[in-house]
């Protein structure tokens, strides 16, 4: 149906706001065509003509018409809301834009929306995940940083609440998880530094808790022992610390005796800080720091270092795909592992399902 095909009194109204909170009534009037067409036009029914989906969908827009997401709960036991849960340093340094950005790329075309709940200082982590859930606030959940036995992951399984985490657990039960190939990375890039000539490789390693600290540790130490050369891990500092502090650690490692000669580097941000305590230590010209890329912000300083691309748009857009298809019931291969692409290894895929 086009415009011209509508009614003469839904043309007439056409143009004109109504008073009051508009309903699908209200655009049903405007338009001329039946409630449930309406209903399923917000939704992107497929059985509809995309041009009336648009129109109707632009008038919504237009009036400023909301669902009422109370009645829609009761009614269906939707809400048509996904929550993601940020810490607020996540949106430092692009992480959690890049997320954002690649989770609604995957909730475009669909009738859901993304909500962010934020995980405040001095809270813990599965606070809000057991509020959302408790509420029933939203239709699924996607969380980051996974712990090895993570118990937000445990309370999501055994309550069959629909999720996905950045990340993935120790926990015997399969879950929906997107990961990188942490392991792969520390144990290709230790690989090259050894090449570069390097005697002894050092990381600053996440949280502990972290299961991908597990995955960076076992390739950094298995690469390592093949190419025969030292490694460590720096100890009293972490990827959450200060800047300041870990570039004074570099500093301070670095006046020791057997200070190591490369870095591999699990952000750009502690690459920054570690090529600065290396060039305050005068040591600049005499190791080698190699890091995973996420944004364009390392190459800005370091215009000729060797760096390993880690997309976290690409992650969002699987956390949202895997996501919508465990709401909509499956229960298989719902995960996936980005690998890694060395600029130094030739014709290597640039991601593939986990086995």
């Amino acid at each position: 149906m086009s415009q011209d095909d509508l009614p003469s009194a839904g043309r007439s109204k056409r143009g004109v706001k109504p008073s009051g909170k508009p309903t699908l009534k209200t655009i049903a009037q405007m338009t001329g065509l039946a409630v449930t067409t309406i209903s399923r036009a917000l939704n992107n029914a497929p059985e509809l003509a995309q041009d009336t989906r648009d129109r109707v969908q632009r008038i919504a827009a237009e009036i400023g018409y909301l669902p009422d997401r109370a009645a829609l709960r009761l009614k269906t036991g939707r809400t048509n809301v996904i929550a993601l849960v940020l810490e607020p340093d996540e949106q430092i340094y692009g992480f959690g834009t890049a997320l954002v950005t690649g989770i609604t790329e995957a909730l475009r075309d669909t009738a859901y929306h993304l909500v962010i709940t934020p995980l405040f200082r001095n809270v813990q982590p599965i606070e809000p995940v057991k509020h959302i859930v408790r509420n029933r606030m939203a239709d699924g959940v996607i969380f980051s940083k996974a712990e090895t036995f993570d118990e937000r992951i445990r309370f999501l399984l055994d309550n069959d609440f629909p999720f996905v985490s950045h990340g993935r657990s120790h926990w015997p039960e399969p879950h929906p998880f997107v990961d990188f190939d942490n392991e792969s990375y520390a144990y290709e890039a230790t690989l090259r530094l050894a090449a570069k000539g390097c005697r002894k490789v050092s990381i600053v390693l996440p949280d502990s808790a972290l299961t991908y600290t597990d995955h960076l540790k076992s390739g950094m130490q298995r690469a390592a022992r093949e190419a025969g050369i030292g490694f460590e891990f720096a100890s009293d500092v972490n990827l959450g610390s200060p800047t300041d502090a870990i570039r004074n650690y570099v500093i301070k490692r670095a006046r020791r005796p057997d200070a190591p000669d490369g870095y591999v580097c699990a952000s750009e941000v502690s690459a920054l800080a570690i090529l600065g305590g290396l060039s305050e230590a005068g040591l600049s010209n005499k190791a080698h720091v190699l890091t995973k890329q996420s944004t364009s912000m390392f190459m800005q300083f370091q215009p000729d270092a060797e760096t390993v691309p880690e997309d976290f748009s690409g992650a969002g857009r699987m956390l949202g795909q895997i996501l919508l298809r465990r709401i909509a019931g499956e229960s298989e291969g719902l995960h996936h592992i980005a690998v890694p692409r060395f600029a130094w290894i030739k014709d290597q895929q640039s991601s593939h399902p986990a086995a």
